[in-house]
């Protein structure tokens, strides 16, 4: 059977979800979990997407996001890569971590996006890990919580304020004790297996989400097919790059571009004194690593344009630039310079 064409463009939407191999765990404790949702916080901030739920499970996951470029397979990609090494990395272990391919449906705006966010929250209680008494958001592992705490209390990296926004309700106490609500309502506890699972026609959203390719109007369908027969089938060494209107990593290469212009300025240099410095400068690490901490870009990218050599030669740097900085107060003081400028202009 031929893989199904990934759809990529500016400002999609998306429900992705992946199992383990032969639906074995993709976490295992605690620890995991937490590691598992520090990836996606990477993810998130790498790629640029605006989250607006998720939820981890045993053996797997379900995430909704935008992508304001169109990045879902360069960002994918990297989650599914770094979560793997890292897991297989903690229990010593090595292979395949997710049963194949993950699964994304483009998704429709407004309704349709209200009723997956409802239904990725709801994923707890349809497997019987949430009992009535305690509540829908003691389940720790999803995004429920987000949107029923100010916004100085959630985790900056979803974006509950849009999705409050998609629901005509304001991120306000009133705003969201009404999600709340609508949320409460989409359970019968005597029949929590369906909890945000039937669609009005009364068929199961599993069953579409399983079996459908999107999730929206015909008029949407439409668009989505229009976007396919603009998009020639391209195959590179094996490795899929998607489908798309316009495939790029804007994101990734304006937050890198922004980071070495922040470099510049701490570190008092001009743009074509990169080209001058020896190509293992304890400099060229240190942005190096910051720009591989926020984007997307491969080390490729960054060996040629710091002018680093050769891209295997790249994570070297970053690490010796990280123990020469710790050594040395001056060198630690323009990091944390960079770091600083960095984050309050991002």
């Amino acid at each position: 059977m031929a893989r199904q064409r990934r759809i990529e463009y500016e400002g999609a939407i998306y429900h992705v979800m992946a199992r383990g191999d032969r639906r074995e765990d993709i976490v295992k404790d605690d620890v995991d979990r937490e590691r598992f949702e520090e990836t996606l916080r990477e993810v998130v901030e790498r790629s640029g997407w605006v989250l607006f739920g998720w939820v981890l499970m045993g053996n797997h996951y379900h995430f909704l996001f935008k992508t304001p470029e169109a990045n879902l397979v360069a960002g994918m990609t990297w989650f599914q890569a770094t979560w793997t090494s890292r897991f297989n990395h903690r229990h010593r272990l090595w292979g395949h971590l997710f049963g194949g391919r993950y699964k994304a449906i483009p998704v429709e705006d407004g309704d349709y996006l209200t009723r997956l966010i409802h239904y990725i929250h709801l994923n707890p209680v349809r497997a019987g890990l949430v009992k009535q008494q305690d509540g829908l958001e003691s389940y720790r592992w999803s995004s429920l919580s987000d949107y029923l705490k100010p916004k100085r209390k959630r985790r900056s990296w979803v974006d509950v304020e849009r999705g409050l926004e998609n629901m005509a309700l304001a991120d306000s106490v009133a705003g969201r004790r009404e999600f709340l609500k609508w949320t409460e309502d989409c359970v019968n506890w005597r029949e929590r297996e369906c909890a945000g699972a039937w669609e009005e026609e009364g068929q199961s959203l599993q069953s579409t989400l399983r079996r459908g390719w999107y999730f929206g109007e015909e008029a949407f369908r439409e668009r989505l097919l229009k976007l396919l027969a603009k998009s020639p089938v391209k195959l590179s060494a094996g490795r899929s790059q998607g489908y798309v209107g316009k495939q790029t990593r804007d994101h990734g290469i304006s937050e890198a571009e922004r980071l070495i212009g922040i470099a510049c300025e701490v570190f008092g240099l001009e743009e074509e004194e990169w080209g001058k410095m020896r190509k293992g400068d304890w400099r060229k690490g240190v942005v190096a690593g910051m720009i591989r901490e926020r984007s997307l870009v491969d080390n490729g990218w960054l060996a040629e344009r710091l002018h680093m050599g050769a891209r295997n030669a790249v994570s070297r740097t970053i690490k010796e630039a990280r123990e020469k900085t710790m050594k040395d107060r001056g060198m630690k003081s323009l990091v944390r310079k960079c770091e600083k400028m960095s984050n309050s202009l991002s």
